[in-house]
């Protein structure tokens, strides 16, 4: 007497397999609920914890916070083929081999990434500031993850990979709201030194551009072939410089000349013998 049915054992098995995969698709289901949520989540407190820091550029915040939900979204996409059985490890060592070789065949884009990130995130200098980089200078117009913008004074667009920005010395000249301005005049062994210092301390205490504290300085710095050297320096607001410094040439040279101080040319004084 058979006390097992065979169909019914098949039944019993088939029922029992697709209460098995039932409960796999609905890990499965669960699992990448969670991970899409995690992601979402990962990526706002990223932005929003981004956003607390002024230091820190919106082009560089976006894509950090992104390059982290998509990483979630892997991890979860991983797990979910581990969770059909499927066999990972092979799978993470393929991939990895070829983030490598993309890696290696993008290393001068990666390079100009990496870089634009760093000039983001520590911000040498913003758009709108006048910079000399990598053998330019000019204003900055725009930058990117990859380039950084430039516009000359003649108004020409200089476009320099990130990767020479940040590799190359950067000088910032409106990092800092005041400058100091240097100026050498000249004038003659014959000319009394104490009135030509007293004409350009007149001229400075005439514009308002030219701070008090800290305090201008006039001196006397070197005797040259032809002429006595006299330096300026005065400090005045960055955006004031070269006008400043185009005025005070230009106002101190006519109250020499009306002051009857001259400015001597460079002469030779050449001897023939008979």
């Amino acid at each position: 007497m058979d006390f097992f049915n065979s169909d019914d054992l098949d039944t019993d098995k088939l029922v029992a397999q697709a209460t098995d995969m039932g409960i796999t698709i609905l890990a499965a289901i669960l699992v990448l609920v969670i991970g899409l949520w995690l992601a979402g989540f990962v990526e706002r407190r990223l932005n929003a914890a981004f956003k607390k820091s002024s230091k820190i550029d919106p082009t560089v915040s976006s894509f950090m916070a992104s390059l982290a939900k998509y990483a979630v979204i892997i991890f979860t996409g991983i797990a979910l083929l581990d969770q059909f059985g499927i066999e990972t490890t092979s799978l993470v060592a393929v991939l990895g081999a070829a983030g490598l070789a993309i890696g290696l065949a993008l290393q001068g884009t990666l390079s100009n990434l990496a870089a634009g990130v760093m000039l983001l995130i520590f911000r040498p200098f913003r758009v709108g500031q006048f910079v000399e980089v990598g053998g330019h200078a000019g204003t900055v117009k725009g930058i990117s993850l990859f380039l950084t913008k430039l516009d000359t004074g003649d108004n020409v667009r200089i476009t320099i990979p990130n990767n020479s920005v940040w590799g190359s010395s950067i000088r910032n000249f409106n990092h800092h709201d005041t400058r100091r301005l240097q100026i050498v005049y000249g004038i003659g062994y014959g000319d009394d030194i104490d009135k030509a210092m007293e004409i350009i301390k007149a001229s400075i205490e005439a514009d308002e551009r030219c701070m008090n504290d800290p305090e201008p300085v006039i001196a006397v710095t070197s005797l040259g072939e032809s002429s006595v050297d006299i330096m300026v320096r005065v400090w005045c607001a960055s955006g004031d410089y070269w006008a400043l410094n185009w005025h005070l040439l230009k106002t101190v040279k006519e109250r020499f000349d009306a002051e009857g101080v001259s400015i001597p040319f460079p002469c030779r004084t050449i001897y023939q013998g008979e």
